[in-house]
């Protein structure tokens, strides 16, 4: 196959696309190399796939309609992996234009690109972000979340709504995945996993919001890309039971589903920090501060319908996840 996979320098983006070249696909990928964190991370990420014979970079912005128009008709891919976005929920309450412009004028170009091309199936990224104000655990795809608590989270539940839209109108089969907390090598450097093993290294306090009564269904990134590849090769259908008297807003008579990659075992927060310590050889120092704007106190996934679909479950274990990355950090920024 020929994919093309949005966000191909960033964490997830760069894993997939190594997995896809890994098995003998042509991936087209595409980054803008924005400064949101430091580039230098993201052209070493690259740099690692670059000089592979099947690897295609394209640098451009998906809110730039013809630069998307023009890569569609000249890689014409099979397949889409959407994995570009503006992150963060806290940045989203100090640049929410930014969310604007990147998730949802450049997802529209997207899916304009995948309708006229005859695109066979496009997976992309939505959020754990999208459950917002929901407590219900654990967090399943036929809930209603139509309450989110940050910007972000309501664009990725926009995303959602847009693909489906184009899946009942032209029908584009169209699978969004909600990732829990991603974490692993290469990992963004604003997550706080890759904060807390920064300053515990350097002997210096650590934040630790709602008073550490936090926890998260963290998910290792090679968890994540089993994930991602098992959807791609496994085209959204119709639900044939569905019911607009009861409508699942999971599935679809349309060719559209959702799923959820968690681990499927939320972990409290100071349990998490115990193994950067025990990965470290370090004691955290700890600055206890309230909720911020926007968080919510606890993640958890249900991923049955993953499991059915595709026979993949998570399974990593935070210790053996943090243990991997605490070493590469070390390896990477030679601690």
């Amino acid at each position: 196959m020929r994919v093309l996979v949005t966000g191909a320098a960033g964490f997830i983006g760069f894993h997939t696309c190594l997995r896809l070249l890994e098995r003998g696909d042509d991936v087209i990928g595409l980054d803008n190399l924005n400064a949101y964190y430091d580039v230098r991370l993201k052209t070493a990420r690259l740099d690692q796939i670059e000089g592979h014979a099947n690897f295609r970079f394209v640098k451009a912005d998906l809110e730039d309609r013809s630069a998307v128009e023009t890569l569609f008709v000249e890689h014409k891919p099979n397949r889409v992996i959407n994995l570009a976005a503006q992150a963060g929920v806290r940045y989203s309450l100090e640049n929410p234009h930014a969310y604007i412009d990147g998730n949802i004028v450049g997802f529209l170009n997207l899916l304009e690109g995948c309708r006229h091309h005859g695109v066979e199936h496009l997976v992309f990224a939505s959020s754990s972000s999208v459950y917002g104000a929901n407590t219900a655990m654990p967090f399943s795809v036929h809930q209603n979340v139509d309450h989110p608590l940050s910007l972000y989270g309501a664009t990725k539940k926009a995303n959602e709504l847009m693909a489906h839209t184009y899946s009942s109108l032209y029908r584009l089969p169209a699978t969004g995945l909600r990732f829990f907390t991603v974490y692993g090598p290469w990992g963004r450097p604003d997550m706080s996993y890759s904060l807390f093993t920064e300053k515990i290294l350097a002997g210096e306090p650590i934040d630790v919001f709602n008073n550490g009564d936090h926890a998260r269904d963290f998910t290792y990134i090679d968890d994540i890309v089993e994930g991602v590849i098992r959807t791609l090769d496994t085209i959204a259908e119709p639900n044939a039971a569905w019911s607009s008297d009861a409508p699942d807003p999971g599935t679809s008579s349309a060719p559209y589903r959702l799923y959820n990659i968690g681990n499927n075992q939320p972990v409290e927060l100071m349990d998490f920090i115990s193994c950067i310590e025990k990965a470290t050889g370090r004691q955290a120092q700890k600055n206890f501060l309230p909720m911020q704007p926007g968080d919510v106190p606890k993640t958890y996934a249900d991923v049955d319908a993953l499991s059915n679909a595709t026979g993949f479950r998570p399974k990593t274990t935070i210790e053996e996840g943090i243990e991997k990355f605490v070493a590469w950090y070390r390896s990477y920024h030679g601690v």
